[in-house]
């Protein structure tokens, strides 16, 4: 076992890594096979687009007429299965991203419709329902309703239907991830019922999709089930780790053309923007993305296997099919939450000797703990967990720029956690 050879794990726990790993078979080899088909695909993008060498030049200044931006954009559209795209440095987050989507089609009195249930903590202050409505949608005039989920974490199907069937909603919003929350993710399947739902009782709404954590976990996009418009950020799966900041919209081209107007001005939009010689950083964090979102995806499939054995609640469960890079593991005690993100940020190639506490991070509502031992600040793309200290004390993994190392770091993370258990 090479892993021994640098790390000192316990034999019991490499008793139930080996059995782990054996059970990860069969999944992993759907794996390559989904990441094969995703790889070709974006290297049939880069192609159709002639992309250059001398696209990858920095523009300043207003970066009028930046070529190397605009096939950028197209070759983001294609892999998105999308009409057009933002991809921009300058989107400083996923929420922020998602938060120029939302204001760039949403106008006073609209109305937005979330059909998964409470959306995402950061997410929350944006549509204005967590009291603090300065700037928000709410703030704007925008009025927002919920479709809460069922007992099963899954979407009510038929009062989203009765909804759509008796009010006028702009927008129909969709997050596809989990977020904190032990719901399940919706894969493309669940994403395109909902799609051909609001479709059938409500054409003229327009259909979002928060897409973080999902792009090329499978192997088509919600633009190509009936998606109206995805967004997502870059330091997580299409930025491929490499990546050092941004966010993409897709979609339609009238919809990406608002989106446009508010990320930079009404009139101008997409035209201007400079690069700064980021676009080469950009141009490769997409090419490697379905590669290192594969190679997230077995380190997530891994941990789940692993710590089943361990006897703890996992979702997905290690055969259940994926509809993102995230991994759920309920740990049941604010320790174990606390020793888990300890030990793995333990395992990770940047400030490996930083000890993480729980704090109050902005956006949030409960303490956080986070382990990210990360090249990029933030990026989750990279193995990292987190969690708030609340019931049932969860950790949501996701990450692994490549599996061998991400494979030490979950069981140094599991190591770390059982020696507390047993006052070690």
């Amino acid at each position: 076992m090479n892993v021994n050879e640098f790390f000192n794990i316990n034999q019991n726990l490499l008793e139930l890594d080996k059995i782990a790993l054996d059970k990860c078979t069969e999944q992993f080899s759907h794996i390559e096979s989904t990441t094969e088909y995703n790889q070709l695909k974006v290297l049939k993008a880069f192609i159709d687009n002639g992309v250059s060498e001398s696209y990858f030049t920095a523009s300043t200044g207003y970066g009028y007429d930046d070529r190397g931006r605009e096939i950028l954009e197209s070759v983001m559209a294609q892999c998105m299965g999308a009409e057009d795209s933002l991809i921009r440095h300058n989107f400083v987050s996923g929420t922020h991203t998602l938060t120029v989507a939302l204001f760039g089609v949403l106008r006073p009195d609209d109305k937005v419709l979330v059909l998964t249930g409470r959306p995402y903590d950061t997410i929350t202050g944006v549509f204005g329902i967590d009291g603090k409505t300065d700037g928000s949608l709410s703030d704007f005039g925008v009025k927002y309703a919920q479709v809460d989920l069922l007992a099963d974490g899954t979407p009510d199907l038929k009062e989203i239907r009765k909804r759509l069937s008796s009010d006028k909603y702009k927008m129909a919003y969709i997050q596809r991830s989990r977020g904190y929350s032990t719901r399940p993710t919706l894969t493309i399947d669940d994403i395109e019922v909902l799609c051909n739902i609001v479709k059938e009782a409500s054409p003229e709404t327009v259909i979002m999709v928060d897409n973080c954590y999902g792009e090329f976990v499978e192997k088509k996009e919600p633009c190509e089930v009936g998606a109206d418009l995805i967004a997502g950020s870059l330091i997580k799966n299409p930025g491929g780790g490499i990546a050092p900041t941004g966010g993409y919209i897709a979609g339609r081209k009238d919809l990406v053309e608002k989106c446009s107007y508010r990320l930079t001005c009404a009139g101008v939009g997409k035209e201007v923007g400079a690069t700064l010689g980021h676009s080469r950083e950009l141009y490769l964090g997409l090419f490697s993305a379905p590669h290192v979102v594969g190679e997230a995806l077995k380190t997530a499939v891994y941990t789940s296997a692993l710590f089943s054995q361990l006897g703890f609640e996992v979702s997905p469960r290690t055969d259940e099919k994926r509809g993102d890079i995230i991994q759920c593991i309920t740990l049941n005690t604010a320790e174990n939450l606390v020793a888990f993100c300890q030990g793995m940020q333990s395992g990770a190639p940047v400030d490996s000797f930083v000890v993480p506490e729980p704090w109050d991070m902005p956006g949030y509502t409960d303490p956080v703990i986070m382990a990210a031992g990360a090249f990029t600040l933030g990026a989750s793309i990279e193995l990292s967990a987190d969690g708030p200290l609340r019931p049932p004390f969860a950790a949501w993994m996701q990450g692994g720029l490549n599996f061998h190392s991400a494979h030490a770091g979950v069981l140094l993370a599991a190591q770390k956690m059982l020696s507390k258990i047993k006052g070690e």
